[in-house]
């Protein structure tokens, strides 16, 4: 067998232009169901409230942008009900501020708070406005993770408990192995910190979760996604198998007694249900674009790609990164992982010349390994436990480290494909 270099990314990203860069929201919470009016008297603010209102965890807000001042808002509100928050941008000298607010603290609502975004560091207007009821006041300019902190230390509650990670797994086309990285990972995450996860097999019609964990649930992720009026920890736990100590899996019918068409936000009860019962939440995505698949990769905390080096992959990557992109403005790029790499007599593109074409680093690399791999199917088990020294094994081991947030470790061994991946690690 050839030699590999375990590659981890680091999840680096390019700045935005308010000074943030994707993951610096990592930790924050989804907002709740509540309505924002932003008056914004800049455009670069007006466009920080605009990516505001692209994040995924303002999926449930309803945001509403407005140009213009203090004043304007006053106007407004007279006749409308004003929203739960009402975020202002104001250059106003601190010795007018408090008279500028005067007129709209008459119109607003008593439950409805009000940020501040101001050009003046200034402790006692800072003071002031806090003592006069102002829910944060901030100076400019502003980066959207602070921002959307402020709010969410406004709106979440400080005592709930945490929600967990969801990491997302797709195919960059069928057969490609992602259903097998999802599991291996999953297994190692639970296995290498006993970390409770659950392992979500969102393939209905063909999933093989429960194969691959040699197990044959009754029920599983077709009778939560069908009742989700009936969902929360108890019918969960219910519908869960137990695959380890610290791993539960959600399996899939695979059966073809019905048809499987779901609506964009079908799933979206079953994953907040899944991040409030387990600290990860392993989602196993059929290779497919519906809304619903874009629903999931798009709330997920974090996406891996898994690829085969081949033209059509290479393809269907670019396309996917460029979607997820557009679709997670915010975030991390998705994670990268070629997988069946070496297969004897098959052509193929070249690793490093598949990820330059990219643009992107894989997070791993693992080499095409038809006997491990195939006993490790057959026999229902993961690939740590067929053989817990090989490669593959620590590539899996890698891979939990990097998408938990843990120390990741680079890792070249000399020799065969080795030396081509060496090559990449040092680009």
């Amino acid at each position: 067998m050839s030699a590999i270099e375990y590659s981890i990314d680091t999840g680096g990203a390019e700045f935005a232009p308010d000074g943030s860069r994707p993951g610096d929201l990592d930790q924050l919470r989804p907002l709740p169901r509540i309505s924002i009016h932003a008056f914004c008297e800049s455009e670069a603010m007006q466009r920080l409230m605009e990516r505001c209102g692209q994040d995924r965890r303002m999926a449930k807000v309803s945001l509403r942008i407005t140009g213009g001042s203090i004043a304007a808002a006053a106007n407004m509100f007279a006749s409308v009900s004003t929203p739960n928050l009402i975020i202002l941008e104001t250059a106003t000298e601190p010795r007018s501020l408090l008279g500028e607010l005067a007129p709209l603290a008459e119109v607003c609502d008593p439950t409805t708070k009000v940020v501040i975004i101001g050009r003046h560091n200034d402790i006692a207007l800072y003071r002031e406005l806090i003592r006069n009821g102002i829910s944060e006041y901030m100076v400019a300019p502003v980066a959207m993770a602070d921002l959307l902190s402020a709010v969410a230390a406004i709106f979440v509650d400080p005592e709930a408990e945490p929600v967990g990670r969801s990491l997302a797994f797709i195919g960059a086309k069928g057969g490609c192995g992602s259903s097998v990285i999802a599991h291996n990972c999953a297994w190692g995450i639970s296995n290498l910190f006993s970390t409770e996860t659950i392992l979500a097999d969102l393939d209905l019609p063909y999933g093989t979760a429960n194969i691959d964990f040699d197990q044959d649930p009754p029920q599983g992720i077709a009778e939560a996604v069908s009742a989700p009026d009936r969902l929360d920890e108890v019918f969960l736990d219910r519908l869960l198998t137990k695959c380890s100590e610290h791993l539960s899996l959600l399996a899939a019918p695979s059966m073809l007694d019905r048809a499987y068409d779901f609506e964009a936000g079908a799933f979206q009860p079953i994953l907040e249900i899944l991040q409030r019962s387990a600290p990860v939440s392993v989602l196993d995505v059929p290779h497919g674009w519906s809304d619903w698949t874009r629903s999931v990769l798009g709330e997920a905390d974090e996406v891996v790609i898994t690829a085969v080096p081949d033209l059509a992959s290479l393809r269907n990557t670019k396309n996917l990164l460029d979607a997820l992109k557009k679709l997670r403005p915010n975030d991390r790029a998705p994670h990268l992982v070629l997988n069946q790499v070496g297969m004897p007599k098959r052509p193929e593109i070249a690793p490093n010349e598949f990820c330059e074409s990219l643009e992107i680093e894989a997070a791993a690399i693992i080499p095409f390994d038809a006997v491990l791999f195939g006993n490790a199917a057959n026999s229902g088990r993961m690939i740590a436990e067929i053989d817990r020294k090989s490669p593959a094994a620590e590539t899996f081991s890698q891979l939990a480290h990097l998408l938990t947030g843990r120390t990741a470790i680079k890792k070249a061994r000399k020799g065969g494909l080795g030396k081509v991946l060496a090559k990449l690690g040092r680009r």
